[in-house]
């Protein structure tokens, strides 16, 4: 039986890798990953980029996404690469993408991609966790320095596949109460991912700490990890 060839020419070859750093901000935090991937498609299309295209009967753009952060959680380091199939000025590429975006959905940077991947200097994430105002901040420390001290501590989240326990102590680097009832936290990138709500659902299990309210998460900053510090990954 013969071989199918797809009709047509061949598409362009891609000639540049460029990776992309975005913020989810405001009310975008509730936008999920898919529907990040429709916008930044359209907005391809809109800012007329010379974007690259797989071969084959079903041609897709060449992007790549890395990491996104959950449903709900604002970042200001989200990180996608694209490839082109012409050299293009990466300043250019963020100021055009930037404008085809609806606001909220932030172009931060944008540079032509170094050897590597994208996704292995994606090591660690700072967090960001802003407490209610009436939030007890004392409480809220010794929470913090309980759970510190405590080698395992297991939290149970609802998968595709059903629920899941695994350890969340393993990837929490650093935890540090500020003045304005706020939690700045290191995790460690882990297989299944350590999210903001993890580590509230484990200063209630260790200390006993409740919060009327949520706290709004947002990620601050994502790459490879030197200490508790976060490196940047398009360096």
């Amino acid at each position: 039986m013969a071989r199918r060839v797809p009709e047509g020419p061949a598409p362009d070859p891609a000639v540049q890798k460029m990776r992309l750093q975005y913020a989810k901000r405001g009310r975008l935090r509730f936008s999920s990953s898919r529907d990040f991937q429709r916008a930044l498609e359209r907005a391809i299309r809109r800012a007329g980029l010379p974007i690259a295209f797989s071969a084959g009967f079903h041609p897709h753009p060449r992007i790549s996404y890395a990491n996104s952060a959950p449903t709900g959680a604002a970042s200001e380091a989200e990180y996608f690469e694209i490839q082109l199939t012409r050299e293009c000025d990466p300043d250019q590429v963020r100021a055009d993408l930037d404008s085809a975006l609806p606001p909220g959905l932030d172009i931060v940077r944008a540079v032509t991609a170094g050897p590597g991947g994208l996704a292995d200097r994606l090591e660690a994430s700072t967090w960001q966790l802003a407490f209610p105002a009436d939030t007890d901040v004392e409480a809220l420390r010794a929470a913090v320095q309980t759970l510190l001290d405590t080698e395992r501590v297991e939290v149970t989240r609802m998968m595709k596949a059903g629920p899941k326990t695994f350890d969340m102590r393993a990837a929490l680097v650093h935890a540090q109460v500020g003045d304005a009832v706020s939690l700045s936290i290191v995790v460690r990138h882990q297989a299944p991912s350590v999210r903001p709500d993890d580590v509230v659902t484990a200063l209630e299990s260790v200390a006993g700490f409740r919060t009327a309210r949520p706290p709004v998460a947002t990620r601050i900053e994502q790459g490879p990890l030197e200490g508790t510090a976060i490196g940047d990954p398009l360096g």
